[in-house]
């Protein structure tokens, strides 16, 4: 076992904020080996109930929880920042072309690298990950990331209609892949899959309907896909699927909402849908970098709380404009102040940070497991440096309360914050190697 001194920050049952000013986290194998937080609380409360064991001391930084990415492309890195009218001129000018450079084996491996460099290097620790539709895109971030120690979930994209050449597959072998992809990664290591129609205008009835089985057979796999992002893909969605009351209802009558079912954006919802997804256990990855480059609006923050169905904050990089948490964080918090049907809600920095770690470990059903620094929790967690920046760090000094020093975290954060990754008990440098 080992034990880290320093400021601690987790989060209760109701998804409010605790920290410790002088805390201890204690990291040791559980009795299955795995490598989880086996104490974690004030230091003069614990560290009499270890003696001896080797103590880490961090003055003047904080343990926090390793963020987690409800929904993010790896294959779209390299497409961040790129101008367009919207969602769909989006999507074929820059996101299809790029993808369908991934029928290169060796680019889909080296560009695994490079998406996972990123993530660490702002603390991302897990993510519900899209791929491509070729399946050795699934093989490429699935080998990277088991070596690296991470939790991921991924999927290869489904997509047999709508889409050009080079990213469009067949329908009966793209079940076939998928398949052989679920038995070949989900369980393994702390990897995870998740069946993923890229949308419902990509996807051809019997290729959904396909996806629907699979999720049937296999009920602990995740789903993920997209949902109401923009008014003139709805449109699109409605005129191919006329018998469905609603987009998000195309999905349920394909079998593929569920606990475990993430759905990108959910933007334009009604409250038949908001409570579709609350009865179903489906979540949302709520998307605001996004929905902001894109324009394609603002989740309705006000409505998901009303109904009481699941979320979760995700950078989905490349429509995203960040792998920052902070960015999104922030990002979020603009949309809840402006983006509501009602009049705006001012989501406070707990729950913003919630959104990130903990929330987002239960939209996955997994709370308990990550996004938390609770005995038991897997060992994935930040040192964070509060004094990064010159003027964050005089930020932070003059905060009165913990609102006010997440709060200074969320707008004057970035990458410079996140000092110390470690991922399943094993500090990692920034980049993701081994810290020596």
């Amino acid at each position: 076992m080992h034990a880290y001194r320093a400021a601690l920050l987790n989060f209760a049952d109701d998804g409010s904020a605790r920290y410790e000013e002088d805390g201890l986290l204690v990291v040791g194998p559980d009795a299955a080996g795995r490598k989880v937080i086996r104490a974690a609380g004030a230091y003069g409360a614990l560290a009499a109930n270890y003696p001896g064991i080797a103590v880490t001391h961090l003055p003047g930084r904080i343990l926090a929880p390793g963020f987690i990415d409800l929904h993010v492309h790896f294959p779209q890195t390299d497409v961040i920042g790129s101008p367009a009218e919207g969602l769909l001129p989006w999507l074929e000018d820059y996101t299809f072309p790029h993808e369908a450079r991934f029928a290169d084996h060796a680019y889909a491996v080296e560009m695994a690298e490079v998406f996972l460099d990123e993530l660490l290097r702002n603390g991302v620790t897990s993510a519900l990950a899209f791929c491509t539709s070729h399946p050795h895109s699934v093989d490429a971030l699935m080998e990277a990331s088991e070596r690296r120690g991470l939790r991921m979930m991924a999927g290869k994209v489904l997509q047999d209609r709508h889409s050009p050449d080079g990213v469009r597959d067949d329908t009966e072998q793209s079940l076939l892949d998928t398949e052989a992809l679920i038995r070949r990664w989900h369980g393994r290591s702390r990897l995870g899959y998740a069946i993923t129609p890229r949308f419902a205008p990509s996807c051809s009835e019997a290729q959904l309907r396909g996806a629907g089985d699979l999720a049937a057979s296999h009920p602990d796999v995740w789903i993920q896909s997209h949902v109401a992002e923009n008014k003139e893909e709805i449109r699109w969605a409605r005129e191919l699927f006329p018998a469905a009351r609603s987009y998000l209802s195309i999905y349920q009558d394909f079998g593929l909402m569920r606990e475990r079912a993430i759905y990108a954006h959910c933007i334009h919802f009604d409250d038949e849908d908001r409570a579709l997804m609350r009865d179903t256990g489906a979540a949302a990855a709520v998307s605001p970098t996004s929905n902001l480059f894109l324009g394609s609006g603002f989740f309705d923050y006000e409505g998901a709380l009303r109904v009481g169905f699941r979320f979760g904050l995700a950078s989905d990089v490349g429509g995203g404009t960040s792998f920052s948490p902070f960015h999104t964080m922030l990002a979020a918090y603009y949309v809840g102040r402006e983006g509501q049907t009602k009049p705006g809600i001012s989501l406070g920095p707990q729950h913003l940070w919630w959104q990130h770690t903990a929330g987002a470990a239960e939209a996955l059903g997994l709370s308990g497991v990550i996004g938390n620094l609770r005995p038991g929790c897997e060992a994935d967690f930040l040192v964070l440096d509060p004094q990064a920046t010159p003027l964050l760090a005089r930020k932070v000094r003059n905060a009165r309360n913990l609102d006010e020093l997440l709060f200074s975290l969320i707008v004057l954060g970035d990458d410079r914050v996140v000092e110390q990754v470690v991922v399943d008990g094993v500090s990692t440098s920034r980049g993701g190697a081994s810290a020596a």
